[in-house]
């Protein structure tokens, strides 16, 4: 999908660039029945207080309801048209069952209107089609990933990501994640074939700090520029270091390196490989 420029008109349009939204269905209104209204929180719990900085305001949204589950076994589905959503940086797309049920699914590259997807142990290995682990073949590129059967996909959704399916053996099968993690998965799990589209999302600039705050993000203020009082970088004549031995998160603990992972995780066994070995 081809990234579109503009001309500089203005400084922040000098590089600003947006997807070129090629096969998307600019003029179509998402599907009433899929859709949800998203409450917004601007970061507050229940309580009010803030535990995720940083976020507030934003465009308002509605939430598209998509099948991570894909339980629709063994019967035919025809796409009937590519949609953007604002909620995720993959696209989606809308499918009508031969039963007149419609629902959301990930929208993989090479997936058209007018093509027919299917979930089942005998489907083809075509792009958008979802099969368990046990009927894909070893090296085809799978997204849309579960990790407990039936529970729905939680792995690999992001736009212009896939796994690679690596091997089978005793009941599970290793998985090598986009991020170069290898994973034991059960292969009862469901995984759909192919890349996850809108490969180009990593691409594109935002060119202003007011396209960061539609997307509901508030300013990143750094530690070290504020008082004592508000982050323990803070304080200091001039430019001061951050006066500790690595960088710290604003409540003294440490951060970026710091591994954060449980050593006794219940599921570190069904890791094969980490992310970061050498």
């Amino acid at each position: 999908m081809a990234i579109k420029t503009y001309k500089p008109t203005t400084p922040s349009r000098r590089h600003m660039t947006v997807s070129g939204f090629e096969g998307i269905d600019k003029k179509a209104k998402p599907e009433r029945s899929l859709t949800e209204v998203l409450q917004k929180n601007g970061g507050r719990n229940s309580y009010g207080r803030i535990t995720v900085r940083h976020r507030g305001g934003g465009n308002k949204r509605k939430y598209r309801v998509i099948d991570f589950k894909r339980d629709k076994t063994d019967l035919p589905g025809t796409v009937l048209r590519l949609e953007y959503d604002p909620n995720r940086s993959a696209n989606i797309a809308l499918v009508q069952y031969e039963d007149g049920e419609k629902r959301y699914i990930l929208a993989p590259i090479g997936l058209v209107p007018g093509q027919v997807v299917l979930s089942s142990p005998n489907a083809d290995i075509k792009p958008g089609n979802c099969l368990p682990i046990s009927s894909i073949p070893v090296g085809e590129l799978i997204h849309n990933i579960e990790i407990y059967p039936g529970k729905g996909a939680q792995l690999v959704r992001s736009a212009g990501v896939a796994a690679q399916l690596m091997a089978k053996e005793n009941g599970m099968a290793q998985v090598r994640l986009p991020s170069g993690e290898v994973r034991l998965i059960r292969e009862e799990c469901k995984a759909t074939i192919g890349q996850v589209g809108n490969t180009e999302h990593a691409n594109v600039q935002l060119g202003k700090a007011g396209r960061k705050r539609h997307m509901g993000w508030r300013p990143t203020v750094r530690g070290s520029v504020m008082n004592p009082n508000d982050h323990p970088h803070g304080g200091g004549e001039g430019k001061s270091p951050v006066g500790r031995p690595g960088p710290v998160t604003p409540w003294g603990k440490p951060t970026m390196g710091y591994k954060t992972r449980k050593t006794k995780n219940r599921t570190s066994k069904f890791i094969v490989k980490r992310r970061n070995a050498k």
